[in-house]
This record gives C-alpha cells, structure tokens and sequence, in this order.
C-alpha cells in the first residue's frame, strides 16, 4: 500500500532532529580506498595492473552510522571495538574530527582493526580485501565495553544496534543494552546479521535489504508474494514493531506490528555505490523516531537520504540541507 506524506509535518521532524542524543553500539571498521587506472593486464596472470594514484580513507559499519547521525545535527555516542593498532588510531580520530563521541570506543590488544580494502580503477571497483577478526568480544574488553553502556543509554534518546557480524554484537552485549534501553523507554533500531537474528526479539525496527530478509526466512524474495510472505514472517517471528526491507531499485517495504503494510519507491535517480547506504537508513530511522515520527514517515525520510547518498562513490553522509532539498525535488 502505498501513502501519502506531509511535507511541513517531515520538514518539522527534520528540524528536530538537532540535539538528539543516540547512541550506537557495533561493529567498526576502516574503508581503504586505492584509486588508480589500468593500461596493462598482469604478465604473471590474467589480471589487471592497477596503477595507485592515490589513497584515502571513509568510516565503516558502526561508525558510518554515527557519522551520519552527527551530519544530520544528532549528538553521536559511540560503543564498538579497534585493535591497537595504527589502523585502530586513524578510525578513532576521523570519528573524533566529525564530532563523534569516542569514549566508548575500547581497544583490543588480540584483535585488528577491522580494515576494508577497495582498489577502485575508473570509479569501478577491481577487488576488496579484508582484514578482520570475527571471534566475539570477550574478557576484559567485553566488561569495559558493556560496563558503561548501560549508563550512557540512560540519557539517550534512541539506540541503534549496527551489527555486522565482526564480534562486538554478542548475545550478552544485546541483552546488556536492549535492557537499558527498555527501561529508559527509547526505540531500539537494528541493522541486522542473522547469526544474532532471534536476540533482535521486540526491538523498535529491523532494516535488513532485501537478500538478507530472505535469508533469514530462508525464502528468496523474488516477486510480491515471496516479498509479503518474508516481510510479515520476519516481523511476528521477532514480535518487531515493525520490519524495513530495502529492495534497491524497487524502493522500501515497511511491515508494522497490526497489519500496517507501506511501500516507498525509490527516489534515487542516479545510482554510483550502494556502499553504507544500510548505515544511512537506520541512522535515520532511529533519528526520526527519536524526533516523534511514526513508522512510515521515519522510513520515508530514510528513502530520501538513501538516495541522497548513493550518488556518491564510498560511503557518504546526508545533510540537513541535502535531505530537504530531496524531500522538496530541487536536489540534484
């Protein structure tokens, strides 16, 4: 079903979103890019020679999230894990430079951080290598990382869990902060992994893409009645308020606990990377709901700023400004 929406009730909730404090605990992780161009395939086997031209660096998973949440005026507290390494320091100090708030932020000693690596040749990516550790959190750094979770939540106004499977999203760390956020009455938004699925119980949303809703009901969604028969089965086997499953070209669907069922089209009209456009969404769902939207006007206003970012090679953050200008067609 499709809706309506109002544009000065979503400009009012954009307009709240300053000063909103939201808390996001996950899994982070650095995006390397080398950029550079092929003349040449390799003598010593059949690929290509990327010649580096340059090399920069844009935040991953977790602190993508947060980064977007501080571009859209929230305040960002965020809870995750690095290795104690240069990698590690750079993380920390590009989230310390947007604004992010760092002090949960715990450094492993037995852990890398975890460093995602794109050599790009003529704006198309050629091969990503990962470095990484997927073991869960444990010992001392799971105490020192759950310990003050708990408190920091009790002055926010949201939780996002962005869970990407590198080991800081356990079930003791989700049971620590879906407890404190229950408590502190505030909106849980999740992205999700399925190894966790059935510890996401009674949150406030999931916002898994369209393959991995699938995967988790072991259902290939391939036309409107597998998309039904996935979206509300995820939703009453979780008890979510409500479910988001983002489909690409095809827009959004929103599954909401008593049978509120939304589509969104897709407002992108030029498409570059899909990279951390996930991170985008939840960011701003749970920034919306934050800000007093209800489901669907949250997850509109998600759609927007998703189509804002995927113009962009890498991973991008939306304005304010950016977001408004989407929702009022003048942006580009």
């Amino acid at each position: 079903m499709s809706r309506s929406f109002d544009l000065a009730a979503l400009r009012g909730l954009v307009a709240r979103f300053s000063g909103r404090r939201i808390l996001v605990l996950g899994d982070l992780m650095l995006d390397r890019y080398l950029w550079g161009r092929v003349d040449r395939i390799s003598p010593e086997a059949p690929v290509p020679v990327v010649e580096i031209e340059r090399e920069t660096f844009t935040l991953g998973g977790a602190g993508n999230v947060a980064a977007n949440l501080r571009s859209l005026g929230a305040e960002a507290i965020l809870a995750g894990v690095v290795g104690s390494d240069d990698e590690g320091e750079r993380l920390v100090e590009t989230l310390r430079t947007r604004g992010v708030d760092t002090a949960l932020v715990q450094r492993d000693l037995a852990r890398p951080t975890t460093v995602k690596t794109r050599i790009v040749a003529h704006s198309q990516q050629v091969v990503r290598a990962d470095r990484e550790s997927r073991a869960d959190v444990n010992g001392s750094v799971l105490e020192a990382l759950l310990a003050p979770v708990a408190e920091r939540i009790a002055d926010c106004d949201g939780l996002v869990v962005s869970d990407y499977g590198k080991g800081v999203i356990t079930p003791r760390a989700l049971a620590a902060a879906l407890s404190a956020a229950r408590r502190r009455g505030i909106h849980v938004s999740v992205d999700p992994k399925e190894s966790h699925l059935d510890a996401y119980r009674e949150v406030s949303i999931l916002t898994p893409n369209q393959h991995e809703a699938g995967s988790f009901m072991g259902r290939r969604i391939v036309d409107d009645a597998s998309l039904l028969d996935v979206g509300w089965g995820l939703q009453r086997r979780l008890d979510a308020a409500a479910v988001l499953i983002t489909r690409g070209a095809q827009g959004m669907s929103l599954f909401e606990r008593g049978g509120g069922l939304t589509h969104l089209p897709t407002v992108a009209r030029e498409v570059y990377d899909v990279t951390g456009a996930g991170d985008t969404v939840v960011s701003v769902v749970a920034l919306a709901l934050a800000a007093g939207a209800d489901f669907p006007n949250a997850c509109h206003l998600a759609n927007h700023a998703a189509g804002v970012v995927i113009r962009e090679v890498g991973t991008a953050s939306c304005s304010p400004a950016e977001l408004l200008a989407s929702l009022d067609g003048t942006g580009p």
